[in-house]
């Protein structure tokens, strides 16, 4: 079974097993090692399951970073604390421009309020753009007028990574080949190793077929080993997925008309 979180286990060991070393987003911008990981989490729901990924990673000594949304199912201040006291990075999952409906002065707003919140609880030192997929807004749009760095932000992964240098692996729909069903949660690669499952990404590690530098994006409210939660998921994720597939094909029609 995938996306289990004994699955997940064996994933690490695989890639810790494959000599890379593991780095937060912001020790990757500011020193990038030469074969490393990063290991990004997206709490979109569910923050409990992203402490038991960081606990899983602090046992073996490696750390990551977790972007956590300001709506109240995932912003949970003693989760997030308990999970920076690992030695991971909290970052800011900002959504304001999907959530403000589009308007920039609103939603900068929203950014800088937000901010203030989270550096209440642990340093920030980058963030992540959060797909709303049910939104027509990008919230990454909100760069085009301001820019983050004023915000002592030193880094955003879809705006400071060189993706042809850097792969990019995502469980977005819960899948790991997403071309299909995943809206903004995308990037331009080069590296078109054959990954669909985990397995596949475990193999290509023990077989030395990765790059040597990877950013790893997972969703870990995605991630259970209770068979019921799990069918939950799966059922849930599909049915998004078809929702997504209609939003995409339905903006395909409107732009070629």
């Amino acid at each position: 079974m995938d996306f289990t979180i004994k699955k997940y286990k064996e994933l690490i060991d695989a890639l810790i097993q494959a000599g890379y070393t593991f780095q937060t987003f912001a020790e990757f911008i500011k020193s990038p090692k030469e074969k490393t990981i990063i290991l990004r989490h997206d709490v979109d729901l569910k923050p409990q399951n992203s402490l038991i990924f960081a606990e899983i990673q602090s046992k073996r000594n490696i750390k990551g970073v977790y972007y956590f949304r300001s709506v109240k199912e995932s912003f949970k201040p003693s989760i997030m604390r308990k999970i920076n006291n690992l030695n991971h990075e909290i970052g800011y999952h900002y959504e304001c421009l999907a959530l403000k409906k589009g308007m920039l002065a609103a939603a900068i707003q929203k950014f800088e309020t937000d901010l203030l919140k989270f550096r209440e609880i642990s340093p920030i030192e980058t963030i992540c753009m959060h797909g709303s997929p049910m939104s027509k807004h990008d919230s990454k749009d909100l760069w085009k007028k301001y820019n983050y760095l004023d915000f002592d932000i030193i880094g955003e992964p879809y705006f400071d990574i060189d993706f042809n240098q850097v792969m990019y692996l995502t469980d977005t729909g819960r899948s790991w080949y997403n071309k299909k069903i995943s809206i903004r949660d995308k990037v331009m690669t080069p590296y078109d190793i054959n990954i669909r499952h985990t397995n596949d990404i475990i193999r290509a590690a023990t077989n030395g077929n990765l790059p040597n530098q990877i950013m790893i994006n997972f969703h870990p409210q995605r991630w259970t080993n209770n068979p019921i939660l799990w069918l939950q998921e799966l059922i849930f994720q599909n049915l998004k997925n078809m929702i997504k597939k209609i939003i995409i094909y339905k903006s395909k029609f409107a732009s070629h008309h």
